[in-house]
């Protein structure tokens, strides 16, 4: 079985690590939020909402529309939210590469733990061309009892591959997913580019993050190294 120095298996979060899927998605919420009542921007609904998911910040969105966030509303968001994912959506630059080194690397004991429902996930997946590295080793945090910031969908992930959590290496982008990385006992890579819908640098620092790292083609060495 193929290892690194470090680790047995790599761990993937999926919006903002593998895809750039939140500038589309906080888009349309904010549509939708409009439409309900709140005004709200691009910039504020990604500092608000990145990294969380929109079911849980319904007491948020109640407080400032008057209205529930009902199963209804939550199924339209989803599909008017796929459809411009289905339209729009590109790879994160150098995610594709970096997931095809690491999966040759590690033999493919590679794997994607989202926050996301695993409808979209896949979809992103297909859609970029990334799905064939992971296939069946997809974990979806709507499936779990709990999503992140808890490390529910990470142990999964690495219960999944047959692989010590501590021994995993954890890709994240946010302060909620780093959290849940830590909390699953990994060691979190937080990439941190700069711009709407990541972390910077220092909350992925403060939230536990062992390394940051800026482009994506950087992360196979990293990972190698154990940076």
């Amino acid at each position: 079985m193929t290892r690194t120095a470090c680790f047995d298996a790599i761990l993937f979060d999926c919006d903002g690590v593998l895809v750039d899927s939140e500038p589309i998605t906080h888009r349309v919420l904010a549509e939708m939020l409009a439409e309900q009542g709140w005004a709200i921007s691009l910039e504020e609904a990604s500092r608000i909402f990145t990294g969380k998911t929109v079911r849980d910040e319904s007491a948020l969105i109640t407080s400032h529309t008057g209205k529930p966030v009902t199963d209804a509303w939550l199924a339209e968001f989803w599909q008017r939210r796929n459809a411009a994912l289905e339209t729009e959506l590109l790879e994160i630059p150098g995610a594709g590469r970096a997931v095809q080194s690491l999966h040759q690397t590690l033999d493919g004991r590679i794997a994607v733990a989202s926050g996301a429902d695993r409808r979209k996930v896949e979809l992103q997946l297909r859609k970029t061309g990334l799905y064939d590295y992971f296939q069946e080793r997809i974990c979806s945090g709507h499936e779990q009892a709990r999503n992140k910031p808890y490390p529910d969908v990470y142990l999964a992930a690495a219960k999944l591959l047959g692989a010590d959590p501590a021994r995993c290496a954890v890709v994240e982008d946010t302060v909620t997913g780093t959290r849940a990385g830590v909390a699953a006992g990994a060691t979190v890579f937080g990439y941190s580019p700069g711009g709407l819908g990541h972390s910077s640098a220092q909350e992925l620092r403060d939230a536990g993050a062992s390394h940051i790292f800026q482009d994506m083609a950087d992360l196979p060495a990293l990972i190698t190294a154990g940076a």
